[in-house]
């Protein structure tokens, strides 16, 4: 063969590696900037569950990194790596995507330990009647959630109920909940599922619009197995949804659990709506807590909500985000870029801390082109119909007008509530999630 010939023959290979190499070398840069700016602002530290990657097992396929709905996984020298740890709320899509079993999940870290409640291998706790499914009780995975639901269900079916109204009240309809909900009403339990939210989902009602939620298939009780192949949370939540119509599941939505107390019969359960007289409880609720409240007049009103899912719905409208963190600042520049929207945020502190250097640059652009108006030590004191009333640094109080109001304080965690109903809760550095 002629080196002309050769050439010729080996032209498509080279010019295919060429490009593979430039798109790696793009990807490497991508991730080096990513975890650079995530140890520039001190976001090193992961809040849930999340993924420890083996550098000796990864093949560098990516799988993960496409897999993550929070996008915090990134290639570097072709490894995965957590570049954005903040990001990362444990759900387990990249343990299930990882085609070389490179990754586990854990919890906490050597700096940052997690909370951590005492379940038994029925999900039962150290509180006798009491069961945890689900994310609270380390598992993120939406597939393997719904399987502890359901054998939450066949622990709880052991229990006898002396003469309470319920046999189980079921706290949360994410995976775990609506499993565990399902089947009760298969063993034809008395049960109630309620929900905090307005609507179904747990965490996966919080991700972002069109990302994926489930790779594998689950098996559901009553539905049977269902194929779930890269849904997006749209159809997983659609999904949901009609199986709550189809079986005419006994869900109360909007109804926030306030105290479990225990009676000699059972358990009293105090909502926000009624009081339950129950056998047992189910706690199938996630690890992001309940948003934190500004706790002024009007909060409780329509408008107000705690964190952004869709900003075309604010458009033209005017709309004050209230928070000083990564979320609170992405929504309001979200917003900002409405056509007609006009953008308050409101911080009560003099200035930004732990946030990305990226979206400190892009508010100080947005604030200097007069698309939000920044009000840093300021205080939401009252919301009111069209309005909303304020202090100001200067402690001048003034109302501004105001169709909607998105609170981005973080949330409330749930450790405080399961400490004083008496479950123990041990504080885990790095301990490697239950299977």
């Amino acid at each position: 063969m002629s080196n002309i010939s050769l050439i010729l023959y080996l032209a498509p290979f080279l010019l295919v590696l060429a490009l593979y190499m430039a798109h790696q070398r793009t990807l490497n840069r991508r991730g080096r900037e990513r975890l650079s700016e995530a140890r520039e602002s001190g976001l090193t530290e992961p809040a849930s569950i999340h993924p420890v990657i083996d550098l000796t097992k990864c093949c560098g396929s990516g799988a993960c990194v496409k897999a993550c709905p929070e996008k915090a996984l990134s290639l570097i020298n072709g490894k995965a790596v957590l570049t954005d740890p903040t990001h990362c709320i444990g759900h387990g899509a990249c343990l299930e995507a990882c085609p070389v079993e490179a990754i586990k999940l854990v919890f906490g870290t050597e700096k940052r330990g997690m909370d951590i409640p005492f379940v038994s291998p029925t999900f039962e706790t150290n509180v006798s009647n009491i069961f945890i499914a689900g994310e609270l009780g380390g598992m993120g995975l939406i597939r393997k959630a719904a399987v502890q639901g359901k054998q939450a269900i066949d622990s709880i079916l052991t229990k006898k109920n002396e003469g309470n109204d319920y046999d189980v009240i079921i706290v949360g309809a994410g995976p775990a909940g609506l499993s565990a909900t399902l089947a009760a009403k298969e063993q034809k339990l008395k049960y109630l599922t309620i929900e905090q939210e307005v609507s179904l989902g747990g965490a996966i009602f919080k991700y972002p619009r069109n990302k994926v939620a489930m790779t594998q298939p689950v098996t559901l009780p009553i539905i049977g197995k269902v194929e779930m192949y890269d849904i997006s949370k749209e159809e997983l939540l659609g999904f949901w949804l009609r199986a709550l119509k189809e079986q005419e599941l006994n869900v109360s939505f909007n109804e926030r659990m306030e105290t479990v107390d225990k009676t000699e019969k059972g358990y009293e359960v105090k909502t926000s709506k009624n009081t339950y007289q129950t056998a047992n409880v189910l706690l199938a609720i996630g690890r992001q807590g309940t948003p934190r409240r500004l706790e002024v007049p009007g909060e409780d009103q329509a408008k107000v909500v705690y964190r952004l899912i869709d900003p075309e719905q604010y458009r033209g409208q005017h709309v004050l985000v209230v928070g000083g963190g990564d979320s609170a600042i992405e929504a309001a520049i979200a917003l900002s870029e409405q056509p007609d929207t006009n953008v308050t945020l409101s911080y009560r502190s003099e200035a930004f801390g732990r946030v990305k250097a990226k979206n400190r640059d892009r508010l100080a652009q947005a604030e200097a082109s007069h698309q939000i108006n920044v009000e840093l030590k300021s205080n939401v004191k009252e919301i009111r119909l069209d309005s909303v009333v304020m202090e100001l640094a200067d402690k001048e109080i003034v109302e501004i007008p105001n169709i909607a109001v998105i609170i981005c304080a973080g949330g409330v965690l749930p450790t405080p509530f399961l400490k004083e109903i008496g479950v123990m809760v041990e504080t885990h550095y790095g301990k490697t999630v239950r299977a």
